[in-house]
């Protein structure tokens, strides 16, 4: 804002003086106050030119020429009210707040951008559901085995997280999952293993050089089998890379959360999780020794709707390990059942792209059936008796077919239905005690943006940030 003192002029002063602040101010304008600093009007070189002429003289007070119709914009009007006043041959605003008191002036050079605010980051990973091919994604098969192939579609339920930076190299990190708080002084001290390991693992990989304050939450439990680590971890990675100029791509992403949780922390599984929440949609994955590929599948809107409505999700419960799970199927991977079991998921898995691509969804609910009782061949620790029992409780009540997600052991089951059976499974399940939902698909993988902190906000953590005595 201009120096207030030249643009501003007592109403008792007079027109000598009121020359002499045009003259500084360049601006052609001055707005006359009262005895009580409100602005009462406004008195351009014109006004005291057209007062002279009618008789003043540069002794009279500059209240005889003033404008008292003046135009003007209140305090917090938005910029493009502003640029409108500006656009209509008015060539000076001036912004005055509830008492008409002068708070800023704009023309059509002079305006004021707002400063720069602090910025926030959030991250939304969607997690997948997959059809078939479950397992030929781990690397010790498909390197063996000349490649993996599996379809999976990501669903409207979310991990979220948000991360701001700090001015200092202090580290929160808070879980509402877990309702767990981790604080370091700086990365060095934040360590590796204990609570919340693998955040810890994903922050390592990316070794931050600022401080930061993250949060992070989700739609569903731990151990669904709808690859929970890898989409907390992708939405995770997602924030932080919203503060990078050179940003990682999606293929980084995924490859940067499988690391994480693979590699850094030695968790076994395979691949598919990671691209799939970071691409979205449905795809089919294939994975070579050299190089993974991800096709998206571009299904019709009445496909995607109808298998909506085929479809239901049916929490079995929780208590599965699933490193436990791939650690076993690694030593089973060479028994000619665990073999033959792989070889029988990837064809079914080209046979379900087919029928999928073509609407023939009762087919795809007959071989995710096949895909189901092929994967339960690869390791012992996939099912259970109880899980084999609800399975086949589901198929009497009305299921064409169905599978456990993710690894196994626990978690959601899918089952596909056929038209106005719907309704009788899940009435069946509830009896139970089993919790069904509905699937509703996404279509877009992780997403990313940034939003400006709040003023309030921003004291808030500025005043939590301060030492506290003790």
């Amino acid at each position: 804002m201009l120096d207030r003192t030249l643009v501003t002029i007592a109403e008792t002063e007079t027109i000598e003086e009121a020359f002499r602040h045009l003259n500084e101010n360049k601006l052609g304008i001055l707005f006359a106050q009262d005895a009580n600093e409100r602005i009462v009007g406004a008195v351009t070189d014109g006004d005291i030119r057209r007062c002279m002429l009618a008789g003043s003289t540069i002794h009279d007070r500059v209240a005889t020429c003033i404008n008292r119709n003046f135009v003007w914009a209140p305090a917090g009007a938005p910029r493009e009210q502003i640029l409108k006043l500006l656009d209509q041959r008015v060539h000076v605003v001036p912004i005055l707040d509830a008492e008409r008191r002068l708070v800023d002036v704009f023309s059509r050079e002079l305006f004021n951008l707002s400063e720069e605010s602090e910025v926030f980051a959030r991250g939304r990973s969607p997690v997948r559901i997959s059809f078939s091919g479950g397992g030929t994604d781990l690397t010790h098969y498909f390197v063996a085995n000349d490649g993996g192939a599996v379809i999976s579609a990501t669903i409207k339920m979310y991990a979220h997280a948000t991360l701001r930076r700090r001015s200092d190299p202090s580290i929160r990190i808070y879980s509402h999952d877990f309702r767990c708080t981790v604080e370091a002084d700086n990365l060095a001290q934040l360590g590796t293993g204990g609570e919340l390991a693998l955040i810890k693992s994903v922050v390592r990989l990316i070794k931050p050089t600022y401080g930061f304050e993250l949060e992070v939450s989700a739609d569903f439990p731990v151990g669904s089998g709808l690859g929970g680590s890898a989409v907390v971890s992708s939405a995770i990675i997602g924030c932080f890379n919203e503060f990078r100029s050179d940003q990682w791509d999606r293929h980084e992403i995924a490859e940067m959360a499988f690391q994480a949780e693979r590699l850094m922390l030695n968790i076994p599984g395979g691949w598919q999780d990671q691209y799939a929440t970071v691409f979205g949609g449905f795809n089919h994955m294939e994975f070579f020794s050299d190089q993974n590929t991800i096709v998206p599948l571009r299904l019709d809107s009445s496909i995607i709707a109808e298998l909506e409505e085929s479809l239901v999700l049916c929490y079995a419960g929780s208590g599965r390990d699933s490193g436990a799970i791939h650690r076993d199927q690694k030593a089973q991977h060479e028994t000619s059942d665990a073999v033959a079991a792989a070889a029988k998921q990837k064809e079914v898995t080209r046979l379900i792209r087919r029928h999928l691509l073509r609407g023939q969804l009762l087919e795809c609910g007959r071989l995710i059936d096949e895909a189901w009782h092929a994967k339960r061949k690869l390791s012992s620790k996939i099912s259970s008796d109880a899980l084999d029992a609800l399975y086949d409780f589901a198929k009497r009540h009305g299921a064409v077919g169905g599978k456990l997600l993710g690894a196994g052991g626990g978690g959601y089951f899918i089952f596909f239905v056929r038209p106005f059976e719907r309704y009788q499974l899940i009435a069946a399940l509830e009896q139970q005690g089993h919790t069904c939902s509905r699937i509703m698909f996404e279509e877009s993988g992780l997403r990313t943006w940034k939003s400006r902190l709040p003023s309030s906000s921003r004291q808030n953590s500025a005043e939590a940030a301060r030492p506290k005595d003790h």
